[in-house]
Order: C-alpha cells, then structure tokens, then sequence
C-alpha cells in the first residue's frame, strides 16, 4: 500500500512540475491579438492563470513531499502538520507568499524546501518579465 501511494504521488508531481513547464511557455509564446493595443486583457488573465498554475504546482510538490514524510516546512519550532486541510492551507498559503514576495517568515523552509523555494521565488520575479519582454517584443516587431 506504501508503495502504491509513493507511486501515486511521484507521479502527480512530476504532472505538476510538467504543468508549471507548460505554463510558463505558454506565456513566452502568446502574443496579443493584432491590431489591438500590445497589452490586452487576454494578456494579463493568461499571466494571472499562469500565476495561479505556479502556485499550485508548488504546492503540489510541496504536499507530496510532505506526505512522502519528507519535512519541507516549519510553522515557528514544529513541522507543518495537524490535519489535512490545514496543510493543504499552509503549503498554498507558503507557496503563494513565496512566488509573489520573498515571504513573511511565519512558515519556513527547511532541507529540499529551501531549494524548491529558491526555484519558486525566481519564477516570481522571472514571470513579470517574460510578460513585460514579450509585450515589448510584439510592440517593436509591429513597428518595423
């Protein structure tokens, strides 16, 4: 049985870490409709669904890890735990502070969840850009 959850959960975490993949390229391929201004609303609702898909795709790997029994996170001295609905809610609460800020020091992360939070909070500053870039890019390449 211990297998067959292990199993499970690699696998929605290697389906999280594709989804987060996709998304990201999807936001460097888009380019806004022509002969509409260069940032349109469809620009900026695929960059907060990409944002929402980071989010979850963090906190996916963070709960697998959890629930495989590795420690990725600390509330104050103990590890993040109790039921399972409050740790679904700490580790999207984790994820989205650390991609939109650097983190307000209430949850930390500790052995690989350093690493991984590392990874998420460049993708948070990375993710503006590459919104900024390819807006810019379509702009120029309008005008010659």
């Amino acid at each position: 049985m211990k297998k067959k959850m292990n199993w499970i959960v690699s696998i929605i975490l290697i389906m999280a870490t594709i989804g987060t993949i996709v998304s990201i390229l999807m936001l460097l391929r888009y380019r806004p409709i022509r002969g509409r201004h260069s940032v349109s609303l469809r620009h900026f609702t695929l960059l907060l669904l990409v944002y929402i898909t980071v989010i979850l795709s963090f906190s996916i790997l963070y709960l697998g890890l959890e629930l495989l029994g590795i420690h990725v996170l600390k509330e104050g001295n103990a590890c993040v735990g109790g039921s399972v609905s409050h740790l679904i809610e700490d580790i999207v609460y984790f994820s989205a502070v650390t991609l939109l800020s650097v983190g307000y020091g209430d949850l930390v992360p500790v052995g690989i969840g350093r690493f991984i939070a590392i990874v998420q909070a460049l993708f948070g500053y990375l993710l503006p850009a590459a919104f900024v870039v390819t807006s810019v890019l379509h702009v120029t390449k309008r005008e010659e």
